[in-house]
């Protein structure tokens, strides 16, 4: 009976992609590391168990979606589609604010889900399936209106009833990053990055007063103490870590608070202070070896569908990186996105693992019939 139970099990591991598990666990590893020591002040154990409850979840979420070949139903993005932008005008009746102000989350007792961030893997399989389908024309005008209308619909949704800049920008981007991965010409690149330029006064004043002093602060920072002083403390416990940092739950800055963030937001900083430069350069190290193995898969996919899937998921994992570590380090706006896999939050958790499944699936169907059986 055992032997019958364990037989699927070794088969799934023998035939999956052992060098991203293995990244996945130790970045996991490092983020409970870190959300044991950033939180260890606030005299409670509840972060590192709900971050290890969504970690749980979020590796079921892995294999299931490392199971699924949704390249099988070409229909069914049309419907999720539609259900990704309901997800997020159900915020209009059931969201709440979070610490943010943004009303970007849905409670259910002490369980809080963020429709933007899970939208966020709706989005990449529905680009992925809209542009597979449109490979033979992609650079048809109309082709790239759907499209268009496709990202602008849904990231107007997102904006709209959250109000959350930071989850709210990372969808043009990915679309951007798939756009280019799906084989667009280069002219339309250009094209829209000179509207998408153009439209920035409009954005800006759509923005509000908070959101427009988030941004001008990173380049006159006496213009509002207020909203420079999250990343000036960032920065002040990225340097006062040093080399080898001042050890685990001995942070100065993490351990009295003085750090807005310090198990969100701004971990790296966290993990700047308490692990010092070599603490930072071992878990960046680790992120940068993820992406690359990601990229490397979408490289090496011989379908359209499963290109666009890694490249989404890859192309989504990058930004939030480079964001984030831009804000700990004070040359990115303040905008509120998690470090991938490592900041503390479970829609951000379970969402990242269920999506690198959809990039563990392409992998293994990467490998030759004789190997998978």
């Amino acid at each position: 009976m055992l032997k019958r139970i364990l037989r699927p099990v070794k088969r799934y591991f023998r035939h999956t992609d052992a060098l991203m598990l293995f990244l996945i666990v130790c970045i996991c590893a490092f983020s409970l590391v870190l959300t044991f020591s950033t939180t260890r002040s606030y005299g409670s154990n509840k972060y590192i168990v709900i971050q290890a409850g969504a970690m749980l979840i979020g590796f079921v979420g892995y294999i299931i979606a490392s199971l699924l070949d949704l390249e099988r139903f070409p229909r069914l993005w049309i419907l999720l589609f539609v259900f990704n932008i309901l997800f997020q005008v159900s915020l209009r009746f059931f969201g709440v604010a979070g610490d943010t102000g943004n009303r970007s989350w849905i409670r259910f007792g002490p369980i809080g889900v963020q429709p933007g961030e899970i939208g966020k893997i709706i989005f990449i399989y529905t680009m992925a399936c809209h542009i597979s389908l449109l490979r033979d024309r992609l650079n048809s005008v109309f082709s790239v209106a759907q499209l268009l209308l496709h990202t602008l619909v849904t990231t107007g949704a997102v904006y709209f009833f959250s109000k959350d800049l930071g989850v709210t920008i990372m969808y043009p981007l990915i679309f951007v990053i798939m756009f280019f991965a799906g084989g667009v010409s280069l002219l339309w690149l250009g094209g829209l990055t000179a509207a998408g330029g153009a439209a920035l006064p409009l954005l800006w004043s759509k923005m509000s007063e908070n959101q427009r002093f988030r941004i001008l602060v990173v380049f006159e920072p006496e213009l509002s103490s207020r909203f420079a002083w999250h990343a000036q403390q960032s920065m002040q416990a990225l340097r006062g870590g040093g080399l080898f940092g001042q050890g685990l739950l001995r942070g100065a800055k993490v351990q009295s608070s003085t750090l807005y963030g310090k198990h969100t937001d701004f971990i790296f900083s966290s993990c700047g202070e308490e692990l010092g430069f070599v603490g930072c350069a071992l878990l960046l190290l680790l992120l940068a070896a993820l992406v690359m193995r990601v990229l490397h898969i979408s490289g090496k996919s011989a379908g359209t569908f499963d290109r666009l899937m890694c490249a989404g998921v890859g192309g989504m994992m990058t930004v939030q990186i480079l964001i984030n570590i831009g804000m700990c380090a004070g040359v990115m706006p303040v905008i509120g996105l998690t470090l991938p896999l490592v900041s503390y939050g479970g829609s951000s958790i379970v969402t990242t693992l269920t999506a690198l499944g959809f990039v563990c699936g392409a992998a293994m169907r990467q490998k030759p019939s004789w190997l998978r059986n």
